[in-house]
């Protein structure tokens, strides 16, 4: 189990230094959202390739830092029914979810999101707008996004199993939640 767990911390790094890259990126679509406004407004000029850029900026932001989010228990889950549960009741949901529905679904995403990739990128791709970008690199967000998911899942799993075992306290425990039993008002 201490390998497993040295593993998990490994990949918590990953995710971890990924998500906290990546998040400037916003910054990055920002800024050129608002120059491209200005310009086009200003001196009545503008180019696809800054529109498109805008968005290959927040798919890249979406995939790379999706595995970050499922480490920071950001992602959507329906906590007001999963709060309501014992926490041995919530352990096991975590871990059939992660295993049963969330490994095989990155699994296929990436079997799926490889072709897809590579016949753009052996096609160069470009963008039908006039002076767009190559489409091939949004492509390579797929299965990079959702290798990045998928790893991080795999780390879920083991601190998962841990937290079980009673080998580490549970990462995700917040202290403001609801007591077991508890039919208290939980704030989403």
């Amino acid at each position: 189990m201490d390998t497993l767990l040295a593993i998990s911390r490994a990949i918590d790094r990953l995710s971890t230094a990924i998500g906290r890259t990546v998040m400037w990126l916003i910054l990055v679509a920002v800024v050129i959202s608002t120059v491209n406004a200005i310009i086009r407004k200003a001196f009545d000029v503008s180019s696809n390739m800054w529109l498109e850029m805008q968005w290959q900026l927040f798919g890249c932001v979406f995939m790379l830092a999706s595995g970050y989010t499922l480490l920071a228990n950001e992602h959507i889950r329906i906590d007001i029914v999963n709060s309501r549960f014992p926490k041995a009741l919530r352990n096991w949901i975590e871990l059939v979810g992660h295993g049963l529905f969330l490994l095989p679904f990155t699994i296929l995403m990436m079997v799926d999101g490889w072709p897809f990739f590579w016949r753009s990128y052996l096609g160069n791709e470009q963008s039908f707008n006039a002076g767009g970008l190559p489409q091939w690199p949004a492509k390579l967000l797929v299965p990079v996004g959702f290798f990045l998911l998928f790893l991080q899942g795999i780390s879920e799993i083991i601190k998962r199993v841990a937290v079980m075992r009673g080998r580490i306290p549970d990462p995700h425990e917040r202290h403001d939640e609801v007591p077991e039993g508890s039919l208290g008002q939980e704030i989403i």
